[in-house]
């Protein structure tokens, strides 16, 4: 990535002033020469970035070096609304790393500094770099709705802005908390954006990948890194490893999570015509990201959340159910779905809430449905069962 002087193509907002934000997404919006803002709900992370004239980004492992981010600002979204509008109004490009379930908070502030852009200026760019499957479409629809409110109707939105998905994938680990706002990556990274919205106007952003469709781009993503990171995580935890990196060392956890992405691979394989070849290599630098002994990230913190991973059309239960609707086996992913069922991390809610529905009075077939999302009718739906079967048979007494 080649360094540009802050402020040279002007101002991007992004929402998410944490590892992600620092440390991927505003790295490379700061590389390409925009002005950084960051905005966030944490008024201390914000103190910080503002009273801090720049930060590190480290790159760990073979080929990684160290990049400078300098020339910020950064704003409370909650208390300092009027500034972060004004903020949008003249910005070229606003991009979020929120989480998902966040984008309908962020979204006002959005929709009105839209309202306020000046005339003549150019649409602002706005992407949602989130982990879900067109999560811009999911801020795009709370945009309008917002700025419904403020007088704009979608055509004077499509005058104003361009909203395009994206597939964001770096590695970013649990930081040492003495780092300060420095940020530990992992060298390899992939920013996926589609063109199409934006016809001959693309934005220059070095590193970033423009592509017609992002949907075969997203499944890959989704289908081999998320879906193999929880499933180290998973039979990592169950084969008592602490962390990624000692669980693919384990040849058994490696052989489960290889069988889950050969699984995965026929499926997108199949899907989208990747070549077998070309996707095998996507699947050993995976692994390889994962085995980075540099990133030492803990499987707790990488199986959290079991219950949205476990969702209907999330990393283990999207692919599994496809492969059934096809006729092809999908045993490896039924196997960490297991694994994600019997995960019971006592720092974190959902796995609480996971383990709850499972000591509760629902029938294993009830439970399918509502762990998963798949109907009585489903090809999947009587082997999940057996699973969920499975784990309550496990717990504790």
């Amino acid at each position: 990535m080649s360094e540009a002087s802050a402020g040279s193509r002007g101002t991007a907002v992004h929402f998410g002033a944490g590892n992600i934000g620092r440390g991927f997404v505003g790295l490379l919006l700061h590389n390409a020469g925009y002005r950084l803002v960051f905005a966030d709900v944490a008024a201390p992370l914000i103190d910080a970035i503002n009273a801090t004239p720049s930060y590190t980004v480290h790159e760990v492992g073979q080929g990684g070096v160290d990049h400078v981010v300098d020339g910020y600002a950064a704003v409370n979204s909650a208390t300092n609304e009027a500034e972060l509008v004004d903020r949008i109004a003249e910005a070229e490009i606003v991009t979020t790393a929120v989480g998902p379930t966040i984008l309908k908070f962020v979204a006002p502030a959005i929709a009105r500094g839209i309202a306020a852009r000046p005339a003549g200026a150019g649409p602002l760019a706005v992407m949602a770099c989130e982990n879900a499957i067109n999560a811009t479409d999911i801020l795009e629809a709370e945009v309008r709705a917002a700025a419904a409110g403020e007088g704009l109707d979608d055509a004077a939105v499509d005058a104003r802005a361009v909203f395009a998905n994206t597939a964001v994938d770096r590695i970013v680990p649990t930081q040492d908390p003495s780092g300060g706002l420095d940020v530990r990556v992992e060298p390899y990274f992939e920013w996926a954006i589609e063109q199409g919205p934006f016809g001959d106007e693309v934005p220059d952003i070095p590193g970033v990948t423009w592509v017609d469709s992002l949907g075969p781009y997203i499944e890959r993503k989704l289908f081999t890194v998320n879906t193999g990171h929880a499933s180290a995580a998973y039979f990592g935890r169950r084969a008592g490893a602490e962390k990624i990196s000692d669980a693919l060392a384990m040849p058994e956890v490696r052989a489960k999570v290889e069988a889950v992405l050969a699984e995965t691979k026929s499926l997108l394989v199949a899907k989208y015509g990747f070549a077998p070849e070309q996707q095998q290599a996507y699947v050993e630098k995976i692994l390889g990201r994962f085995a980075n002994p540099e990133l030492p990230d803990p499987v707790e913190r990488v199986g959290r959340a079991p219950l949205r991973k476990l969702s209907r059309h999330e990393r283990f239960v999207g692919p599994a159910a496809e492969l059934a609707e096809r006729g092809m086996p999908a045993d490896a992913l039924l196997e960490a779905m297991g694994a994600a069922l019997a995960f019971d991390a006592p720092d974190d809610e959902e796995a609480q809430r996971l383990q709850a529905m499972l000591a509760g009075g629902s029938t294993d077939e009830a439970l399918v449905e509502e762990i998963t999302g798949l109907s009585a009718a489903h090809p999947l739906h009587g082997v999940v069962a057996a699973r969920v079967k499975e784990a309550r048979a496990a717990q504790p007494d």
